[in-house]
């Protein structure tokens, strides 16, 4: 780095939904679903984000449409670091700023093959550096918990690919518990429901939709439904139902139940000396899967422990790694674990 270079600091949050990035001195400057549209007969970047979004299920052949991370893992590099780079880009282009530390939020169960691809596709895309941050201590940095304390935070980040499960304490992870059921999957519920009880096909836009718009863990005092349209699984023609609340908990009913037991598998596992905390603190809830109307009703009933829903659980994670970014040097001892965390099966 030469005389007059200089820097900046940003946490990246690159989720399998969404990609979101929180610049030092500015807050979070992007936030859109990590997809890219490509153009195959030319090789060329045709969208990126929610322009390329919009475009899923609505393209010729020659324009593919890919989501480069599956359950959290990158699954298509050069498509990874593509979005990466769009991003970056931006930051340097807009700003005087050309050396990029780069706070990168990964699941607690990646291996160091994956954890090494996340580091390359960062590195690749622009950034001088990386620090890997585990999700469940950015959410927990992200919802202002206490880190460095020798007191637990249980986290429950459901994002679109994973849901994260871990109790934090003294900035490293105790116990923990990585979960492939999240919203991408309970889109892929609703998705085959219809299918199967109406006869009706649907798209993966259609069925984020119908979760985000009548979605719901446990029965609603106020009527929900919404017309559905689709093609007609026998017949090949378009077709709309009507499409209730109760429905799509039918749907998510198994799903729910696994992150339920999930989250109390990993209560079981907490040191003793930690339980009172968990009980007293409560179970925190953050990313875009949290959003379920009554889910925290609905784990709180069945679990018997205060279940609450951060600030902004959208954004709790990157807000998190902005907050590492903001001052990268004190909280360097949390980007490798002080304490060796329990990886339950």
């Amino acid at each position: 780095m030469g005389l007059f270079s200089v820097k900046t600091d940003i946490g990246v949050d690159l989720g399998t939904a969404n990609t979101l990035v929180y610049a030092k001195g500015e807050g979070i400057v992007a936030n859109e679903p990590t997809v890219i549209a490509i153009n195959t007969k030319s090789g060329q970047t045709v969208a990126i984000g929610e322009a390329a979004k919009r475009m899923l299920g609505r393209t010729p052949v020659h324009i593919e449409v890919v989501r480069p991370l599956v359950n959290g893992v990158i699954s298509d590099f050069l498509m990874a670091q593509e979005v990466l780079k769009h991003y970056l880009q931006k930051i340097k282009k807009d700003s005087i700023f050309k050396y990029v530390r780069a706070v990168v939020a990964v699941p607690t169960n990646l291996t160091e093959v994956e954890r090494k691809s996340v580091e390359d596709a960062v590195i690749s895309s622009g950034a001088s550096s990386v620090y890997l941050l585990e999700e469940p201590i950015a959410a927990v940095l992200g919802a202002g918990l206490p880190i460095d304390e020798p007191t637990a935070n249980m986290i429950v980040d459901i994002g679109g690919g994973t849901t994260e499960i871990a109790v934090i304490s003294m900035g490293g992870v105790v116990v923990s518990r990585s979960l492939k059921i999240a919203g991408d999957k309970c889109n892929d519920d609703i998705r085959q429901y219809v299918r199967e009880e109406f006869k009706l096909i649907i798209g993966e836009a259609t069925s984020e939709r119908i979760k985000m718009e009548i979605g719901a863990a446990i029965p609603s005092q106020e009527k929900l439904e919404m017309t559905v349209a689709g093609r007609d699984a026998a017949s090949g023609l378009p077709k709309e139902i009507m499409l209730k609340d109760s429905h799509v908990r039918m749907a998510l009913m198994l799903s729910l139940k696994h992150i339920l037991e999930a989250i109390k598998d990993t209560i079981e596992k907490i040191p003793p000396e930690l339980s009172g905390d968990v009980i007293r603190n409560g179970i925190h809830l953050s990313g875009g899967g949290s959003l379920l109307r009554g889910l925290d009703q609905l784990i709180e009933k069945e679990l018997g422990v205060k279940t609450v829903l951060v600030d902004d659980p959208l954004t709790c994670v990157v807000r998190g790694c902005g907050t590492a970014a903001e001052n990268i040097e004190r909280f360097e001892p949390i980007f490798s674990l002080s304490l060796k965390p329990i990886i339950l099966e």
